[in-house]
């Protein structure tokens, strides 16, 4: 099943958010190195900052991470490292324009960074680990964003046009680290290719082959974290007002009438419920879904009702009392933005 649909704006009320820390701006380098997503404060403004550790979606709940600053009122920022190599026995991973476009979906400002330092991964020889920002370089584009007055849509379009800095600085500071780790990465062709392609204005188009790609190996694999049949999945291309085009696959989707369900899953084998932070991963894909227009299979038009299931391996009998929690947060935003809560047999459910 291919689910065309598009989508003009986000409205959306989190109740999932903690209270995050709040740190001097003269320590972003602490925040960073104690939380992923955190509150700062300059002068009269206070922002909500979150940090990616890799650029790629699908490591150490990135999604998660921005979901908890959300309910800020000031602006709300992600940094998302360029590339992170993690050395010749590890993965590389870059970037993506896609990436950047849903940030702008959602409100986020994004600043495109590189990772400035890190040391030898004691474990294996050919890695590296506790890669780090350049705290400088972070505090100057926060200052720049402080001072922007456009909206974050308009803040990215920006960052993607000089996104080249950050991959320059990307290839120069991997070289350092490698000389100084005497850690062996990979090639650094691979990255002057990727400037290449970005100075030649193909990155969008790379990037949106690579989404599609992506789509097409999620529609064909059921994940540890999935209690669904791969036969139900669906392919799920959204297009914002701009003309781009969003590349997702939901777990479960079907039809009833003139309705079409979007099932977002989230599973655990053992547990009471999936992690907290695998289910704002979920809450993400809701935010979507539930600001889904225009929504059509075939050519024919369906309302769209999106569904977070949470499923679980265990029983259901004693849940705790933090658990319980956020199920009721869960069952107040579910009410809010107008999807569907489905949660483990024996629990109270939408």
């Amino acid at each position: 099943m291919i689910i065309n649909a598009s989508i003009t704006g986000i409205s959306y009320t989190p109740f999932l958010c903690p209270d995050l820390p709040l740190y001097q701006f003269e320590n972003v380098q602490a925040a960073l190195n104690h939380d992923a997503s955190f509150l700062l404060q300059t002068g009269r403004h206070t922002v909500a900052v979150s940090a990616w550790v890799s650029p790629k979606r699908t490591r150490s709940y990135p999604y998660a991470r921005v979901y908890n600053t959300l309910i800020a009122s000031g602006k709300k920022i992600t940094i998302i490292p360029f590339v992170k190599d993690e050395g010749k026995d590890g993965d590389r991973d870059f970037i993506q324009w896609d990436t950047v476009s849903l940030m702008s979906l959602l409100g986020v400002n994004v600043i495109i960074a590189a990772y400035a330092d890190a040391e030898k991964n004691q474990r294996y020889a050919h890695k590296i680990t506790n890669q780090r920002f350049n705290a400088e370089y972070i505090s100057g584009k926060i200052q720049d964003l402080l001072s922007y007055q456009s909206d974050a849509l308009h803040w990215n379009i920006e960052q993607i046009n000089n996104i080249a800095v950050a991959a320059e600085l990307s290839k120069h500071y991997y070289e350092s680290i490698s000389i100084k780790t005497g850690v062996t990465l990979h090639s650094v062709q691979g990255i002057e290719k990727r400037i290449a392609t970005i100075k030649n204005d193909t990155f969008q188009f790379l990037s949106r082959k690579n989404a599609q790609s992506a789509q097409q190996r999620e529609i064909n694999t059921i994940q540890p974290k999935e209690c669904v049949q791969a036969d139900m999945k669906a392919r799920i291309n959204i297009t914002n007002y701009l003309g781009g085009t969003y590349y997702f696959t939901c777990d479960e989707a079907r039809i009833e009438k003139d309705t079409v369900y979007i099932i977002e899953g989230k599973h655990t084998k053992q547990g009471e419920l999936p992690s907290l932070d695998d289910i704002k991963d979920g809450l993400i894909k809701m935010i979507l879904y539930s600001n889904l227009k225009h929504v059509s299979i075939n050519n024919t038009l369906y309302a769209a009702k999106p569904v977070l299931k949470l499923t679980a391996g265990g029983a259901a009998s004693g849940i705790s009392a933090d658990k319980k929690k956020i199920i009721e947060a869960l069952l107040k935003e579910a009410r809010a933005n107008n999807f569907t809560l489905e949660v483990p047999q024996g629990y109270a459910h939408a």
